[in-house]
């Protein structure tokens, strides 16, 4: 039994805490995905006021994420995460209590969801720079691995839970259980206890500054390395150009040609196994190059919109999806644990959040040109347009002769 539990968790006490919040707190952020826009319809919102709601939680996050960041480089990070914990159980409790009294109304929910959002932006740039603090440099690429397929499995049981929910007691218990988990998180936050910063990487931290000077050396620290810079660039292409292929041009497909939604689930749960097992494979393999392997893997990645405009049979595409969706996760966990690697821990908050604000913030922008850009030039062009422009970029990537050599701390140069 106990060769079935990663080392990361047998040897990592600390980690082991974090790892319970985050798997809670992933289950409750797929819940809450699922449960929000019944939320709002349950209460006789429209499909504007459902967009409004969502809006209302995600504009904050971008908004407030580079804060965030430079927030996180300044406090302990586990403290600021529990804060936002807490934050964000309030909301939740708050929103599930109006919905199951009958007294909810869209301005409450966009109003929270602000909050909510506002507590995100903070959360995820600290946990960036926590994570590295709870494990040994050995461990380091199998706990990224492990908060991956947290995330990966929240996408299949997420989803399925919050269904049941709202279907046998409805929209409101379904936020009051993401509130629990949020509860729970706070608890293993509250008993953690990351280790200190070394000596050296305690010299290494400059002094406090104001936050404007913080977050101008934040960015210094992404502009002197060609690395980072190429890799913030390929995750805008991607997140401008591929994503929307699957998230509005690729239902919309399927709807016009093949099975419908029915076939268009296939593909989606293909995608989610393959995105476990890519983090089944950053957990078990030992890379001296990962950021060269995250920048392989972005190339297959990119091959998403041909995969979905590819004509195949329904299987056909499914079990490439699946491939892309090992190759996906694989990119964004190599990709952060090069960050957590290479980048001083008094600034790895800040340059994350850039990442973060790219990685979400552009988003909004490509899903809302996909389908102009579809309905002027066809949908089978606008696909293949997205691919002669994104496989090119991440190809570019491995041109970048940083990337190429940039090595884990502990790889020897003769390494595999």
């Amino acid at each position: 039994m106990a060769g079935l539990i990663p080392v990361v968790l047998r040897e990592e006490a600390q980690f082991r805490r974090l790892f319970a919040g985050m798997s809670l707190s992933a289950l409750g952020d797929r819940i809450t995905m699922v449960a929000l826009p019944f939320a709002v319809l349950s209460i006789g919102g429209s499909a504007g006021q459902v967009g409004l709601v969502v809006a209302a939680g995600s504009v904050p996050f971008v908004l407030f994420t580079l804060v965030g960041g430079v927030v996180a480089d300044r406090v302990r990070r586990h403290r600021l995460m529990l804060l936002t914990d807490l934050v964000r159980l309030v909301t939740q409790s708050i929103a599930a209590t109006l919905l199951i009294s009958g007294h909810a109304e869209i301005w409450h929910l966009a109003a929270l969801f602000a909050v909510f959002g506002t507590a995100d932006a903070f959360f995820n740039p600290a946990i960036a720079g926590l994570l590295p603090l709870t494990v040994e440099g050995r461990n380091l690429q199998a706990a990224n691995g492990l908060r991956s397929l947290v995330m990966s499995t929240g996408n299949v049981f997420g989803p399925a839970l919050a269904g049941l929910l709202i279907a046998v007691a409805g929209p409101g218990y379904a936020l009051a259980v993401d509130a629990l988990t949020f509860a729970g998180s706070a608890v293993a936050l509250g008993t953690l206890r990351p280790r200190e910063a070394t000596a050296a990487e305690q010299a290494a931290a400059p002094p406090a500054a104001g936050f404007l000077r913080e977050l101008r050396d934040g960015f210094h620290e992404v502009r002197s390395r060609s690395w980072v810079l190429a890799g913030l660039t390929g995750i805008a292409v991607y997140s401008v150009v591929v994503l929307p292929s699957i998230f509005v041009l690729g239902p919309v497909l399927f709807e016009d040609e093949l099975g419908g939604a029915t076939d268009w689930a296939v593909v989606t749960a293909a995608f989610g196994v393959g995105s476990i097992v890519g983090d089944v494979l950053v957990i078990r393999l030992r890379l001296s190059r990962p950021l060269l392997v995250a920048s392989c893997a972005l190339v297959v990645a990119s091959c998403q919109a041909l995969i979905v405009g590819s004509g195949l049979p329904v299987w056909a595409i499914a079990t490439l999806e699946g491939f892309a969706g090992v190759a996906v996760s694989m990119y964004w966990t190599l990709w952060e644990l090069s960050l957590q690697q290479h980048i001083p821990p008094g600034a790895i908050s800040r340059v994350s959040s850039f990442d973060y604000m790219l990685a979400v913030g552009l988003q909004p922008l490509g899903l809302a040109l996909a389908g102009p850009a579809s309905e002027a030039f066809g949908l089978h062009a606008t696909l293949h347009a997205m691919t002669l422009i994104a496989v090119p970029v991440a190809l570019a990537l491995l041109l970048v002769p940083a990337v190429r050599s940039l090595r884990a701390p502990d790889a020897a140069p003769g390494a595999a």
